[in-house]
């Protein structure tokens, strides 16, 4: 399945140098606004040291991994909503996308401008969320002025619809994402098939910088006013969205370590102080688990491949990301855990352990399940 994970922000927070670490592939990253005006598109793997242990168990010929689309959008500013800074093209960008990752500056370095003349990351927050607002709000009220003949007729479909729509408008108006309002179960397919910015769900990532002063650097951090009031914001609730996930990535030098592996890298890492954990792993890791997915993986000389698929799924509702016919033609799911396959050597020694299933159609798929479908 392709899912497609938009990175916003500001200008000058570091959006295009953290997609260059994420996809090791160039786009400009120069220090004025709206030098990304075209959105650059990334491919990235979801690493997963699982899938490699399996291929090697089976000796296979391939390895093919799960990813995640990243699209690189420009940076937004205020009214962007009513088109300033070529705001509407870029939102509409925002709006092609399963998810977003807002990208938000906690570094102080006057040598790299920002758009509002001072660092502020909860103020930069609130612009991004009020235009994502603004613009579903745009988009809700021409949609309820769009089926007025229909409710003239009294037609019921239509008139569910309204609920929903006058629903999502007070929450936007209030300054609420769409994505907590309270829909009934009838309303929610009318609301989806909006699109709508703030029904998408949102990881913030916070951009510091190695060599400048952090917002968060011991004991500054304690003590900063603006830090204290962005972690209230993301830890303990916040009227918009409610709790939100955040992750904390130095975006400068994961992208100069973009090039490097293994030991190298980890070496490389120490000598920049860059702590142990690689940034832009948990950031893939975390994204992917924002999009509620998980990964099962099918197995055998000719390939080792990881699948994506929705938490909470059937075994046959599973089977589609590779062919449908393992849905329409289902007959069985033979099933193992990844790390019990691995630690019995081989099918053969898992088998006479009694540790390979046999799932049905009503088997839920989970995490780290090796398939093997039968129809």
């Amino acid at each position: 399945m392709k899912l497609s994970i938009g990175i916003v922000g500001l200008p000058n927070v570091g959006k295009s140098t953290l997609f260059n670490a994420l996809t090791k592939k160039s786009v400009p990253a120069e220090n004025y606004p709206f030098c990304t005006i075209d959105p650059s598109v990334g491919i990235v793997a979801v690493p997963d040291e699982r899938l490699r242990k399996l291929s090697v168990f089976s000796h296979s010929v391939k390895t093919i991994p799960a990813v995640v689309e990243f699209v690189d959008i420009a940076g937004l500013v205020a009214g962007a909503s009513k088109g300033e800074g070529l705001g509407n093209k870029f939102l509409a960008h925002i709006r092609e996308t399963d998810a977003i990752l807002q990208i938000v500056r906690i570094f102080e370095d006057d040598n790299i401008i920002h758009v509002e003349g001072k660092i502020d990351p909860l103020s930069d927050i609130g612009v991004i969320n009020t235009e994502l607002m603004l613009a579903d709000l745009e988009t809700a009220t021409k949609r309820l002025g769009n089926i007025g003949k229909e409710l003239k007729k009294g037609d019921k479909t239509a008139l569910i619809e309204e609920s929903a729509l006058k629903k999502i408008i007070h929450a936007l108006e209030i300054g609420l994402f769409v994505r907590i309002s309270r829909l009934d179960k009838s309303e929610v397919p009318f609301i989806k098939q909006l699109n709508l910015l703030t029904n998408k769900p949102t990881l913030y990532v916070l951009n510091k910088k190695a060599g400048a002063r952090n917002l968060d650097d011991s004991p500054a951090g304690e003590n900063n006013e603006r830090y204290q009031k962005l972690m209230k914001f993301l830890q303990l609730g916040n009227e918009t969205s409610k709790l939100s996930k955040y992750v904390i990535v130095d975006a400068k030098i994961e992208d100069e370590l973009k090039d490097f592996e293994g030991e190298e890298k980890e070496n490389f890492r120490r000598e920049l102080n860059a702590g142990s954990d690689d940034g832009i792993n948990n950031l893939i890791e975390e994204s992917y688990k924002l999009l509620g997915l998980m990964t099962y993986f099918t197995t055998g000389e000719d390939e080792t491949r990881a699948w994506t698929v929705k938490i909470g799924i059937t075994a046959p509702e599973a089977g589609v990301a590779i062919h449908t016919d393992f849905r329409d033609k289902f007959i069985r799911a033979e099933v193992i855990r990844c790390d019990e396959l691995l630690s019995a050597g081989s099918y053969a020694a898992a088998r006479a352990k009694g540790l390979v299933c046999t799932g049905g159609k009503e088997y839920i798929v989970k995490d780290g399940d090796v398939i093997e479908f039968k129809i």
